[in-house]
């Protein structure tokens, strides 16, 4: 079976003006009530996934990127890098949330991995 896509994510300089802009825009509605302040978007109408708006670690550029859930995350990277791809942040744990990883394809995408 086809991994499928579950999250998508848009980071950038200023996550609260991020969340606005999209909130006003596709009319989003985003919780940022967390220690993160990271803005989850919840899934709208059918067959919408939900997704995230906040802020980019520091220094970090912004990207825009979706989330595939696979069995392990791991073995998945180790084909990623097999691949010519490159592990961009290994499998982490955000406890009572998400164990997700990030890789860079061929060509410089920023792709997530979320522990299925």
């Amino acid at each position: 079976m086809a991994a499928p896509v579950v999250h998508f994510e848009i980071m950038g300089k200023d996550g609260k003006k991020l969340q606005d802009f999209y909130n006003k825009l596709f009319e989003w509605e985003i919780d940022a009530n967390n220690p993160m302040n990271y803005g989850l978007v919840k899934a709208g109408g059918q067959g919408g996934i939900g997704g995230g708006v906040g802020a980019a670690e520091a220094g970090a550029p912004g990207y825009v990127t979706f989330y595939v859930a696979v069995p392990d995350l791991d073995a998945c990277l180790k084909k990623v890098e097999r691949m010519g791809g490159t592990t961009l942040v290994p499998p982490t744990e955000i406890p009572n949330l998400v164990t997700f990883a990030l890789f860079q394809d061929p060509e410089g995408h920023a792709i997530g991995l979320v522990k299925g």
